[in-house]
């Protein structure tokens, strides 16, 4: 390119800019030099407002995210905490046997283990009160129907015992 050439472009834009300043429409300041009629209109105020919501709503949004993964520098600082599933599963019956089984998202860790009465009720009291209470109601339960298969279970004893003097005389 040649000096005239990347002269005359320069004059050529700079009489575009001076071209456009002139035909372009009075700005706002403009206006307050035209007389104003003595009441304002709804239309007026609302279309006013109009123009410079219209005139903030570039500024106040945001850019658009780029697509993909975001850069480690833009990534979050906060940790992550990984959740585990574990479900424990206690069941117990009306005799006082307990059992558990443990599972690992959908994985069997331990299953059909036994668990005594006295560690099931003391881990309920460790967790939460809630658990305890209905816990200890069962074992209760469990305990005095146990007592009552002992007191049953004496009677008949003694009943065998009494019929074995009988036949040993």
């Amino acid at each position: 390119m040649t000096v005239e050439a990347l002269t005359h472009d320069e004059d050529t834009a700079a009489e575009a800019a001076t071209t456009e300043a002139t035909s372009a429409p009075a700005p706002a300041a403009d206006a307050s030099e035209v007389t104003e009629p003595t009441e304002p209109t709804d239309s007026a105020a609302s279309s006013s407002d109009s123009a410079e919501a219209a005139s903030e709503k570039p500024a106040e949004e945001a850019p658009k995210p780029k697509r993909g993964r975001p850069k480690a520098a833009a990534a979050s600082t906060a940790k992550k905490t990984r959740t585990v599933e574990l479900t424990l599963t206690v069941t117990g019956t009306a005799d006082g046997e307990w059992q558990a089984e443990l599972k690992n998202g959908s994985k069997w860790v331990a299953k059909g283990l036994e668990i005594p009465a006295a560690a099931v009720s003391r881990a309920a009291k460790e967790l939460h009160e809630d658990l305890s209470g209905p816990i200890d109601e069962v074992i209760n339960q469990a305990r005095d129907a146990q007592a009552a298969k002992v007191a049953q279970l004496e009677a008949e004893l003694e009943a065998a015992k009494a019929a074995l003097a009988e036949l040993d005389v």
